[in-house]
């Protein structure tokens, strides 16, 4: 048939359109994923085989050794060896299961690992936690492991993070599962992690930070040290109380979240401070520095301190070993410090920088370091007068408008509620310069000029040199004085002044320039950071000029000086105890340098009350800077204190002689005169205070002679007078005149002496009629109803009292006047009062006139003044 082909090819294509929608049925699907489950499972036995066949390995090979890594090595700067950093292990003391306190365990698996009694060396969950935090983050910064396995990295591997390494971890942890139980892991494990400080070991630690043995130990105390594992140096109640009281805080949280601890007994551990306990010092040489050393250099590479001290590494630094000797030695000698009443001594701690290219020379952080361990070079305390160069006068010599000649107010002023006050022998002597004024540390005339040129002109220098104000509590005048709401260390003291010493520009304090490892590799290597200019260089030289006068005679801090020019400023703080009155003081400083080194000197107590003050001021804190640094510089070349190019010395005009004050009672006025001052072009400022004024004003200005009349004085006042030389072509003004006080008398009352009293010299109507004072009386000197003058009055009519009565219609003197009295008024006084005068009939209304001058000779005085006379 013909159609028989065609047939066929449609049924040939339908059936290829069928095969092309042919589905994968669910059959096929699940075979699939069974062998992909299978091959998974095996691949996952054989995984699993593999990493305890190799942590197997591990162990066995390790079966009788735990792996003690190298002691590192400390250089000095210049590359000769120093010490060895604990290659034993440091202070390790091994402990029993049975001897820790269940609280003790609880406390560790709660922070550390809360499943530990359910894996079996890994724990999974945590471990994806961690891999999803870690790519949020970008880095390997979650470690997710076990306490298994931090006890398996701290036996046999390095802290790197690789996935090599976290795989042999893991390994290695599943093997300790199958060869240890639980109780002997927790036991390694406290027997072996690090606690800070050298110590080794829950039994160690227990012992070093609280003197304890650890059935002892409270709640709070177990979650102290149950968070210092973490981070050593960070968590460390002895260098970070506030961090450590942090991390024991979140530690109790735990232990209360997973039902170890009850509410009550959470909100009470967290009620406790840490307080240091004394140990036996060390053999450590240059503890302090180490302990610096090894925080920057944990910062600068990201390696842990255990790594650090017994990694093998080769650490070279900045250390200066004679400077540090030097510096050691005399911290050890008690005459260079006041004498405690007890125990508590009074602390120090300083610091040495080559300011040239920040490198530490070296630091003490205190006397017997080692009993404390508290770096004092580290620690905030208020900086007193030291702070002024940074928040008054750097400031306000970068503006441009002020020079160590410019002129400040010694004043004794509030603004608003404070009111600063000057703690020298002669208090606020009114106008001085810049150059005295820090020279003598006057706090009245650094305030002034701080509420010149403001609070944030002060807080944005201080700022710029490194200090973190804070910008709420510390915006005030205070900060001019150095009162700070946390204070600063030494360390940034020295590096603020060292920017003052080095033409402006910031610098880097470091004490670690490289680390290579054991098979001499670089770790890291100290690459310094662009320098800032944050003051003008022109700042930085008028300080060094200015406070170079602190060590010169007269100045505040001339212990300090030694063999080679030094700037710097002294800082005493006050005690501020509440309630007690006493002039002793809380902290002592000096901040000094020369041209080469900076260096920063802090005495004090730990804890201050009224008992634990020290008694002199800095003196002894300039004097410990003199003797380090005149012994551990001997060997350093000198050299001089940079002056910048465009810096001109601007000198002001001569001060003025001879200057007079003399009040002209003639005129009522004040006449000024003076010595014209040397050079060409200068005029003159009078500055004028009244006895009730708190500061000097400018009575007048650019004067081109040498004598002017003050025509605005009043009687009964006092002025003080002072005069300045100013150059108009340079914006200068000269050291003021001394200065010079007028008292102007007050207006002298003729009193009116009674020669008769009761009725007058010749009673009645007579001639001298009495009931008056001088000549009493009702009647003028022609008595009655008046023969020479008519009326009822004589010559001066009325009803006077006086000389001059009034109350008479046909005298000289006519009207109603006389106030009841004639010269003298009111009763006796001695001029007339509601009188119409004398000599001026007529001419002022009845009862009328000026109450203070009715047009009489002299004023009006008290009513109560003179009571004599009769009526």
């Amino acid at each position: 048939m013909t159609e028989g082909p065609r047939t066929k090819k449609k049924v040939e294509k339908k059936t290829e359109k069928k095969k092309g929608k042919r589905k994968f049925s669910g059959r096929k699907l699940l075979v699939w994923l069974f062998f992909t489950g299978a091959v998974a499972v095996v691949c996952g036995i054989i995984g699993y085989l593999l990493i305890i066949l190799n942590g197997e390995r591990i162990l066995t090979e390790n079966q009788d050794k735990f792996i003690l890594p190298e002691a590192s090595t400390i250089y000095d700067s210049n590359h000769n060896e120093v010490m060895k950093l604990s290659q034993s292990g440091g202070n390790r003391e091994n402990v029993e299961f049975n001897e820790i306190p269940k609280l003790v365990r609880d406390a560790v698996i709660a922070t550390e690992d809360k499943r530990f009694e359910e894996h079996s060396g890994i724990d999974l969950w945590s471990i994806g936690r961690a891999l999803v935090r870690d790519v949020i983050s970008r880095s390997a910064a979650e470690g997710g492991s076990t306490i298994t396995q931090q006890l398996a990295k701290n036996l046999f591997l390095t802290q790197d993070k690789t996935f090599f390494r976290k795989a042999t971890e893991a390994s290695i942890a599943v093997a300790l599962e199958h060869k240890r139980t639980k109780d002997e892991i927790l036991t390694m494990y406290l027997n072996r992690i690090y606690y800070g400080k050298g110590v080794y070991g829950i039994k160690a630690a227990a012992d070093y930070y609280f003197d304890k043995p650890l059935k002892d130990l409270k709640i709070w105390e177990i979650a102290t040290l149950t968070g210092i594992p973490k981070a050593p140096s960070t968590y460390n109640p002895i260098r970070n109380p506030e961090k450590s009281t942090e991390r024991r805080n979140v530690v109790l949280q735990l232990m209360f979240d997973q039902g170890y601890i009850t509410q009550a007994e959470l909100a009470e551990a967290k009620t406790h401070t840490y307080t240091p306990t004394e140990h036996a010092v060390t053999s450590d040489t240059y503890p302090a520095f180490i302990d610096y050393l090894v925080d920057e250099a944990e910062d600068k590479t990201g390696l842990t301190e255990e790594q650090l001290r017994v990694g093998g590494y080769k650490i070279f630094t900045t250390l200066n070993t004679n400077a540090q000797s030097i510096m050691e030695k005399e911290f050890a000698d008690d005459d260079n410090f006041e004498k405690s009443v007890d125990d508590q001594k009074v602390q120090g701690a300083m610091i040495i920088i080559d300011h040239r290219d920040g490198t530490i020379q070296g630091l003490v952080g205190g006397r017997d370091y080692e009993k404390k361990g508290t770096n004092r070079v580290l620690i905030p305390r208020q900086p007193g007068s030291g702070f002024k160069p940074v928040t008054v006068y750097g400031p306000a010599i970068d503006t441009g408008d002020y020079f160590p000649w410019s002129i400040v107010q010694d004043v004794k002023k509030c603004y608003g509620d404070y009111c600063p006050s000057d703690s020298n022998a002669n208090k606020y002597i009114g106008p001085i310069t810049i150059r005295q004024s820090i020279k003598e540390s006057r706090n009245a005339s650094a305030v002034w000029l701080l509420n010149e040129i403001g609070v944030k002109t002060g807080l944005n220098f201080a700022e710029k040199l490194g200090f973190q104000l804070d910008d709420k509590k510390d915006r005030n005048l205070a900060i001019g004085l150095g009162g700070l709401t946390t204070g600063v260390t030494p360390l940034q003291m020295a590096t603020a002044y060292s920017a003052f010493a080095n033409d402006g520009k910031s610098v880097d304090p470091h004490a670690l320039l490289e680390i290579k490892d054991s098979n001499d590799q670089p770790i890291y290597q100290y690459s310094p950071p662009d320098a800032e200019q944050i003051m003008k260089p022109e700042t930085s030289y008028y300080m060094t000029d200015i406070m170079q006068g602190v060590v010169e005679k007269g100045g505040t801090g001339t212990r300090a000086r030694i063999d080679r020019p030094v700037a710097g400023k002294t800082g005493t703080t006050q005690h501020g105890l509440p309630n007690y009155t006493s002039s002793y003081n809380r902290d002592a400083w000096f901040s000094g340098y020369t041209a080469e080194w900076t260096a920063v000197v802090w005495m004090g107590y730990d804890r201050t009350d009224k008992n634990h003050l020290l008694k002199k001021s800095s003196s002894q804190s300039a004097a410990m800077f003199g003797k380090v640094m005149e012994a551990a510089m001997k060997d350093v070349p000198k050299s001089s204190f940079h002056k910048p190019a465009k810096v001109e010395e601007e000198k002001p005009p001569a001060g003025i002689a001879n200057f007079n004050a003399i009040y002209d009672p003639q005129n009522v006025r004040v006449k000024l005169v003076w010595t014209a001052a040397e050079g060409s072009g200068l005029t003159y400022r009078v500055y004028r205070k009244e006895a009730s004024e708190a500061e000097f004003t400018r009575l007048l200005d650019s004067l081109d002679t040498t004598g002017v009349d003050d025509m605005s004085v009043a009687p009964g006042m006092t002025y003080t007078y002072y005069v300045t030389p100013y150059d108009a072509s340079k914006d200068i003004e000269g050291k003021p005149s001394g200065q010079v006080t007028v008292e102007i008398p007050a207006e002298e009352l003729t009193p009116v002496d009674p020669e008769i009293p009761g009725n007058g010299e010749t009673p009645g109507n007579g001639q001298t009629p009495g009931d008056g004072t001088d000549i009493p009386g009702n009647g003028g000197e022609t008595p009655g109803d008046g023969n020479q003058n008519p009326g009822n009055g004589g010559e001066t009519p009325g009803n006077g009292s006086g000389q001059e009565p009034g109350n008479g219609n046909d005298g000289q003197t006519p009207g109603n006047g006389g106030g009841n009295g004639g010269e003298t008024p009111g009763n006796n006084g001695q001029p007339p009062g509601n009188g119409n005068g004398k000599d001026k009939p007529g001419t002022t209304p009845p009862d009328g006139g000026d109450p203070v001058n009715p047009d009489g000779l002299l004023p009006n005085p008290p009513v109560d003044q003179g009571t004599a006379g009769g009526t």
